[in-house]
């Protein structure tokens, strides 16, 4: 008779660890599904912001070979900075811990060589902004 009793008396807990269980497992998959999510949107904005950089060093680059002295010393120094940074950038390996070091260090050499280059203005057209803009706000 106590084993009828027992089981009467634990029903509420069974149920609680059930519920615990079913909530966990249908949580955790929720959740990869959501950090999946989140990490496609992550991985491509970097992606994005990278191929910026890399775009416009191409055509820095492109101008410094026509003609050598177009920019000065200091802003090709900052471009071939800006260039091995793109190359050390660990593409493949996404947990690499110096990932935002890399990213921190090309957003500064990116200011630093629009500020040589006297550039007053250059927006990535990739991400939202408060107000419309158009090809005008690129000043130079």
């Amino acid at each position: 008779m106590d084993d009828i009793f027992d089981s009467s008396l634990n029903l509420e807990e069974t149920h609680y660890k059930e519920g615990y269980n079913q909530g966990y497992s249908e949580g955790l998959a929720a959740g990869k599904e959501e950090a999946r999510q989140v990490g496609l949107k992550v991985g491509f904005e970097v992606g994005e912001e990278l191929g910026f950089y890399k775009g416009c060093i191409d055509l820095w680059v492109s101008a410094i070979q026509a003609d050598h002295a177009v920019f000065s010393s200091r802003a090709q120094a900052g471009i071939r900075q800006m260039e091995e940074l793109l190359q050390r950038y660990p593409m493949m390996d996404p947990e690499d811990q110096h990932v935002q070091e890399i990213m921190d260090e090309l957003r500064r050499k990116f200011k630093m060589v629009c500020s040589s280059l006297h550039i007053k203005k250059i927006e990535y057209d990739g991400y939202p902004k408060a107000a419309a803009s158009d090809a005008s706000s690129l000043e130079f």
